[in-house]
Formats: structure tokens, sequence, C-alpha cells
């Protein structure tokens, strides 16, 4: 059965107009949901709505309110919400375009596959496609989808184009507050060095499938043993894994140690300095990059 698309309309630029479905990008299939259980009868835990002082409620009785004071609420039922939810508009207008660096990565939330609707709409949506890839550029525009509004990009990817959900300004915490308290002191050159080639010896190509889940794996296994009535010394096996938490006392020796041990190629370990502080504090930078627009009241 084909995948329904999440979202049908058409990308607008200037007065071209190019008829497009977009698909989620990813999916959540891998995590692992667990039940409770009532364990001397085995059966599943329920959950009942109910009021203090009056007990169980029919679900009719029940509509969404919002707590402007403590224990003061407005109450609003499903067709005022209704009434002020976006129209779900089928076009998104590109109203500017940027570097792709100009935005910090901690604004994108989720992507979206992006193909032209029909064979008709693929002659235009190749030359915006490879226009941006040629000017090494995102688009951006906003975009009403079930009931909310979104800003979000658009770039070349492969044969097609993806759509990503920009997170609004007043939605992402300021790194200031988090970084004030480090240190500015500049670290020491030798353990930079040594730093940079354990770095340079270790990089290679990014494959998304060189990296797994351990802790889903594990628990699936946990399961499989569980339903064949095997049970698991979790305590032993634990101690076999690396040793891992021990306070790295002589960060110059740990490098060292780390690049002996590092494969592939890489430049020369520099030549050695007389031992400073082993204990320098590295930079670290602010997060930038511009935000998108706030958000709309």
């Amino acid at each position: 059965m084909a995948a329904r698309p999440y979202w049908k309309g058409q990308i607008r630029l200037a007065l071209v107009s190019i008829p497009v479905e977009i698909y989620p990008a990813t999916r959540s299939g891998a995590t692992i949901a667990f039940n409770q259980i009532h364990e001397p009868s085995g059966q599943r835990i329920k959950y009942e709505k109910v009021v203090p002082g009056i007990g169980p409620v029919n679900v009719d009785e029940i509509v969404k309110g919002f707590e402007y004071a403590k224990g003061e609420y407005v109450l609003l039922d499903e067709k005022e919400i209704e009434g002020v939810r976006l129209e779900s508009r089928k076009t998104l207008e590109l109203t500017q375009f940027v570097d792709a660096h100009d935005i910090d990565m901690i604004y994108f939330e989720k992507p979206f596959y992006v193909v032209p609707a029909d064979d008709l709409a693929e002659e235009a949506f190749i030359v915006l496609r490879e226009a941006l890839r040629r000017t090494r550029k995102i688009g951006l525009g906003q975009l009403a989808m079930r009931g909310r509004e979104y800003v979000v990009s658009i770039k070349a990817c492969g044969r097609g184009m993806v759509m990503e959900t920009l997170r609004y300004a007043d939605e992402v915490n300021k790194a200031s507050r988090y970084f004030r308290d480090i240190s500015d002191a500049e670290p020491d050159e030798e353990l930079l060095d040594l730093a940079t080639t354990l770095i340079d010896k270790k990089t290679g190509k990014f494959d998304a499938t060189d990296f797994h889940d351990r802790y889903v794996d594990a628990l699936k296994e946990l399961i499989e043993r569980k339903k064949k009535g095997k049970t698991l010394n979790i305590e032993s096996e634990a101690k076999s894994g690396d040793a891992r938490g021990a306070n790295v006392i002589d960060l110059m020796a740990a490098l060292k140690k780390s690049l002996g041990s590092a494969s592939g190629a890489g430049r020369k370990t520099p030549a050695k300095k007389p031992a400073t502080k082993a204990g320098a504090k590295a930079t670290t930078k602010k997060a930038g990059g511009k935000a998108p627009a706030r958000k709309r009241a």
C-alpha cells in the first residue's frame, strides 16, 4: 500500500507555483513501549478519569481548560478551539533565501521529503531543486498544517528536496544561560595539538547504519530471554563492559594513550613541550546563527 502524503499543496516562488506532496522523513519505530501490569493477576492496569470528591466521570462531561492562575481556569469547548485554528493553506511561499550555516542547527526540528505531485510539476520542481543546489541556499517560508503555523526551510536533497520545520525563537533557550560560567581561558597548545590529531585520525564519512541503539538492542535481548524462561545476570555482564566513569587525572597522558590506540592515518604527534597543568579547560563557543522570526500570537 502506497504511503499517504502528510500534506499536499504547492510551493510558490514569485509567480511560479509547483504542486508538491510531502512525506515524513523519520519514524519512531525503534522505541520499545511498556505497559503497567498488576503482577498477582497478570492484568493490565487501567486508568479512570476522576474528580476529587466526586469520583469517576463520563467523558462527555470533560472540557478543555487553560489555567491562567492557581486553580483558576478558562473553559473552552471543541467548537471554540476549532474556530481559531489556522486554515490548512495549500501554498508554501518561499519569501527568503539564506545560507544553511546562517541558521543554528538547534532551530531545525522535523524533516519531510518533498516530491513533485505529478509529471507536469516535475520540470519546475527540478529547476527549483537545482537552483537551490547551485546557489547553496535554503528557502524559508511559513506553512499552516493541521491547525498550526510553522516556519519551514526547503533544500535540495538527492533527486528531491527536504522540508524541515523550524522552532520559533521563543521555543529555544538562550545558550548564554548555560554557558556563561564556562571559563574563557585559552587551552594549552600541546594538549590542543594532541586532541586535534586524535580527531584527524578518527575522521571519516558519516554512515547512519554504523550506529545502533544499544539500549533498545539490550532490551530486545532481555525480552527474548524472558520469553524463553532464561535469566540474565545484569550485574556480572555490566562488570565485563568498558570501565567508564573513572576520573581522568592526567589529561596529557590520556590523550597520548588515546592517540596511540586510534586507527587510521594522521599527522605525527608534535614534539614534547614542558608539562603544563593537565586540567586546562577548552573554550566553548556560544551557539549562534540567525533565529527564525518570533511566533505570532
